[in-house]
């Protein structure tokens, strides 16, 4: 049962462990959904744990040491305003967008559309079945952005799993227009080499520039050959979506051979990622700025000529990253956060023996102007509550919290929950505020938790894999000014000046 209004404050002390044919989308008002997703568009399955491990989770709970199972705790200066569940898409919730009073919410099976002029009432306004995973979602202006990054039959929201060894099979960028939210339409699809694992906007007045971010290349799959070093970038006309089209493939890791030059993972690098493509990347286009989190690497790039990027810094850290996953600027560009998604998201990493440098944020000072700055390292942040061996948790999408002169960032992580931190003081980030459920199960690891946690015109909005659509209000004196920004519209990848 889950328990919206329970505050009750944890007994430990944070930091004390517990050891275009057939482009016609198919809106859905009621019934259940016939989706066909790809085998990798669905949760990982549960995975066994020991009984001791299952033990030390019922004695954590029975102590005050975690959160009861799917029970609701958080700091004081939280509140829990909403909760709407998972409907007709049965599928794990992943990212989301803003616009005016609206949030769109991704899921493996297609995207939900919220009216979010009341908060603390959501309101479902649409839901569109296009199975892909992991329908990472945008918006700009008319249109919305789907990033489909699993093998299909075809590019229509009626296709069906099929190998990537097939020629036929289809990945890619996905683009509706919104100018109806009831009725989303499917205008364009984009094929894309090795599909599109996430997507990042770079919008200008007569078109979309969108960076596709993807990896994992194999000499088996026709449309995704190693060595997939760099990003495919997607020019869509405004007046014109219907001929979007690949423009480029700016290569970000140079290198002779067939791996290219990204960061080599093991056996040189145990425990790396081999660098294969881009993650995720973050553009701040008031300062012509990127950063890119690219598995073993991390980059600072400038994107001046949208169409062709210029990488001007590269950053490695062998020792506790392993999976470079996303990035953050700070509101004056002079900071980047970037996470490790150590155990790709399905693995219990918020413990006493993971420790606190691993599958956490890194905060990098940017020093130096231009083409000669450089991204130098000052510390790691990582949650103060271990969870239980049960609980997938590890550092994933987060946000600004515009407030001039500090550097706040509300994020997720998983069955961590969500937490709001300072890192003004790069060498000495904070927790401020955390909201986070028990554990989904005590038996098994079963993943869930917040996929994405950002602020958005005053409250905070949450997509649970598992649990659905949270909102939450912080009320704290050193976020409390955020409220007199009013955004437009939000695609955090694509970061705004708040105080433009």
């Amino acid at each position: 049962m889950i328990l919206l209004n329970v505050s009750r404050t944890r007994r430990r002390r944070l930091g004390v462990a517990a050891a275009a044919g057939g482009l016609l989308a198919a809106l859905l008002t009621a019934g259940p959904a016939a989706a066909i997703p790809d085998p990798g568009d669905s949760p990982a399955a549960p995975k066994d744990v020991s009984r001791s491990d299952q033990a030390e989770a019922r004695a954590a709970i029975k102590s005050g040491d975690i959160p009861g199972q799917d029970e609701i705790v958080h700091s004081a200066n939280i509140t829990h305003v909403a909760n709407i569940p998972k409907d007709v898409l049965s599928g794990t919730n992943s990212d989301l967008a803003f616009q005016g009073k609206y949030a769109f919410a991704g899921n493996y099976d297609g995207f939900r559309i919220f009216d979010i002029s009341n908060p603390k009432k959501p309101k479902t306004v649409a839901q569109v079945l296009c199975p892909g995973s992991q329908n990472d979602i945008s918006v700009s202006g008319n249109l919305l952005f789907l990033s489909t990054d699993s093998s299909r039959s075809d590019s229509s929201c009626n296709s069906t799993t099929q190998p990537a060894t097939e020629k036929s099979s289809w990945e890619g960028m996905k683009v509706f227009d919104i100018s109806d939210k009831r009725n989303p339409r499917y205008v364009a699809a984009v094929e894309t080499a090795c599909g599109s694992h996430t997507h990042t906007l770079v919008p200008d007045r007569k078109n979309v520039y969108v960076y596709v971010s993807s990896y994992s290349p194999n000499a088996a799959y026709p449309d995704c050959q190693p060595p997939h070093d760099g990003i495919s970038v997607i020019k869509v006309p405004r007046k014109a979506p219907h001929k979007a089209a690949v423009v480029g493939f700016p290569v970000l890791f140079p290198g002779e051979g067939p791996d290219g030059g990204g960061n080599p993972g093991a056996p040189t690098n145990p425990g790396v990622s081999k660098t294969t493509g881009c993650h995720d990347i973050t553009v701040l286009p008031s300062k012509d700025l990127a950063a890119g989190a690219c598995m073993g690497d991390g980059i600072l790039f400038s994107i001046k000529n949208p169409e062709r990027p210029k990488v001007i810094d590269r950053v490695q850290d062998n020792v506790n990253f392993a999976f470079w996953h996303s990035a953050t600027f700070n509101q004056r560009a002079d900071k980047v956060v970037f996470t490790d998604e150590l155990g790709g998201g399905g693995a219990a990493t918020c413990n006493a023996e993971i420790g606190p440098n691993r599958g956490a944020d890194g905060i990098y000072d940017i020093v130096g102007k231009g083409d000669r700055s450089k991204l130098v390292f000052r510390s790691y942040f990582k949650i103060p509550r271990h969870q239980a061996d049960t609980e997938n948790c590890v550092a994933h999408n987060g946000s600004l919290i515009p407030v001039r002169g500090r550097d706040l960032m509300v994020q997720a992580w998983y069955q961590g929950g969500i937490s709001v931190w300072d890192f003004t003081n790069s060498k000495k980030p904070e927790e401020i505020a955390y909201f986070e459920r028990g554990p989904l199960s005590t038996d098994q690891l079963v993943t869930g938790g917040s996929w994405s946690a950002y602020y958005y015109n005053g409250y905070i909005y949450s997509n649970d894999m598992a649990k659905g659509f949270d909102v939450l209000r912080i009320d704290d004196k050193r976020t409390d000014q955020a409220r007199k920004v009013h955004m437009k519209e939000l695609n955090v990848q694509t970061q705004p000046d708040y105080f433009d």
